[in-house]
C-alpha cells in the first residue's frame, strides 16, 4: 500500500483560549501549561461533519491525480456521524465517487490509524486497487460547554489520505499493531442516555440521545504515556527500526506533554515530533490525517520519509503503523 495523497479541512471558526475564558473558569496559561492547545476549529450551521470529510477528501484525490471514479473502496473514521446508520455514503455521493463502496469505522481517537490498516488489508488482497481512507470528527456537538476538563480540548476537522495498492517496493505500510481494552472504557466515553419513555402498558423504550463527553484525564494521561511507547517499541523491534531511523514520531494529537515523553522514551529530538495541538486542539480521528498533510503541504515530510505513528484514546483503544511517505506519482 502507497501512501500517495492527503488533504484536510478545519472549520472556519477558531475560538482561542482567552475567548473560551470568557465562558468557563479557566486562561490561556492553565491550558498551554498542562495540554499544549492555544485555540480548537468549532463547526458552524453550514460545516456538517458530511462537508467537512468531504472537502478532506476531495484534496486528498486532487493532491493524489485521482478523478473519483479511480476509488474502489472510502473509508471514514469518525465517533460524531452525522447519521448513525452511516455518513461514509453521504461522502461517496458529495465526491461523486460512484464505484466506490462506503462505511464509518468507529475507534475514537484510534480510528484514522485503524482504518488505515483496515484498508490496506483490502488493498493487499488484491480485491481492491485505491481507497480513500478519512479521519473526521465534530465533537464539538457532544461537549459539555461548561465543563472546563474536557472543553478545553476538543474541536473539530478532517484529514484524508489516499492509497493505492503497490509493489513491495513502495510500500507505505511497513507494520502494525492495534490494541483494545474495553475493562477501561469507562475513562473516556460519549454514552447512551438512559431515558425511557412509556410505549405500551408497562412496557418502555429508550429514547435515543448521547451524554457528554466524559473523560478521567489522569488515567487517560496515565494510559498514554504507558502503552504508546511499548507499543512503538514493540513495533519497531518487530520490523528491526531503530528509533534514529526515523524522520518523524507522527501522533495522535490529544496533549503536548504525551507527545514529549514518548519523543523522551526513544531519545528522539522535539523538533522530530509533529504538532499542531496550538491551533487545532484535539480533533480525535482527524489529528493524524490532519497533521500529516499540513507536514507534507510545507514541506517537512519529503517522499520517503519514515514515520513511527500511534493512535490512542476511547475504548480503551491504541495502536501503531510504521508509515513510509511515497506522496503522488507521476
Amino acid at each position: 500500500m502507497a501512501l500517495v495523497g492527503c488533504g484536510s479541512a478545519v472549520p472556519a471558526a477558531s475560538i482561542t483560549n482567552q475567548q473560551l475564558s470568557e465562558r468557563v473558569d479557566t486562561n490561556d496559561e492553565w491550558i498551554r501549561t498542562r495540554t499544549g492547545i492555544g485555540a480548537r476549529r468549532i463547526a458552524g450551521p453550514s460545516e456538517s461533519l458530511t462537508c467537512l470529510a468531504s472537502r478532506a477528501a476531495q484534496a486528498a484525490l486532487d493532491h493524489a491525480g485521482w478523478s473519483p471514479d479511480d476509488v474502489d473502496l472510502i473509508l471514514l473514521a469518525t465517533s460524531s456521524p452525522d447519521d448513525l446508520f452511516g455518513t461514509a455514503p453521504r461522502v461517496q455521493g458529495a465526491l461523486g465517487a460512484r464505484r466506490a463502496v462506503a462505511f464509518d469505522l468507529t475507534a475514537a481517537c484510534s480510528g484514522f490509524l485503524f482504518a488505515l490498516i483496515t484498508a490496506s488489508q483490502y488493498l493487499g488482497s488484491g480485491a481492491m486497487k485505491r481507497a480513500l481512507v478519512i479521519g473526521a470528527d465534530q465533537l464539538s456537538r457532544w461537549v459539555d460547554w461548561d465543563d472546563r476538563s474536557t472543553c478545553v480540548l476538543f474541536g473539530d476537522g478532517a484529514g484524508a489520505v489516499a492509497v493505492e495498492a503497490c509493489g513491495a517496493q513502495d510500500n507505505g505500510l511497513l507494520g502494525f499493531r492495534m490494541r483494545s481494552d474495553g475493562s477501561r472504557n469507562g475513562c473516556l466515553t460519549l454514552a447512551q442516555l438512559d431515558k425511557h419513555a412509556p410505549l405500551l402498558g408497562e412496557l418502555t423504550a429508550q429514547r435515543g440521545g448521547f451524554a457528554p463527553i466524559q473523560m478521567n484525564g489522569q488515567e487517560v494521561y496515565k494510559f498514554a504515556v504507558r502503552e504508546v511507547p511499548a507499543i512503538l517499541s514493540e513495533l519497531l523491534e518487530a520490523t528491526g527500526t531503530a528509533p534514529e531511523q526515523l524522520d518523524w514520531l507522527l501522533l495522535h494529537q490529544a496533549n503536548q506533554r504525551i507527545l514529549d515523553a514518548v519523543a523522551d522514551r526513544f531519545a528522539i529530538d522535539h523538533s522530530q515530533v509533529l504538532s499542531n495541538l496550538a491551533l487545532y486542539g484535539n480533533t480525535s480521528a482527524a489529528t493524524i490525517p490532519l497533521m500529516l498533510d499540513e507536514a507534507v503541504k510545507d514541506g517537512r515530510v519529503q517522499p520517503g520519509h519514515l514515520l513511527a505513528s500511534s493512535g490512542f484514546g476511547a475504548g480503551l483503544s491504541w495502536g501503531a503503523a510504521l508509515l513510509r511517505w511515497q506522496g503522488p506519482t507521476d
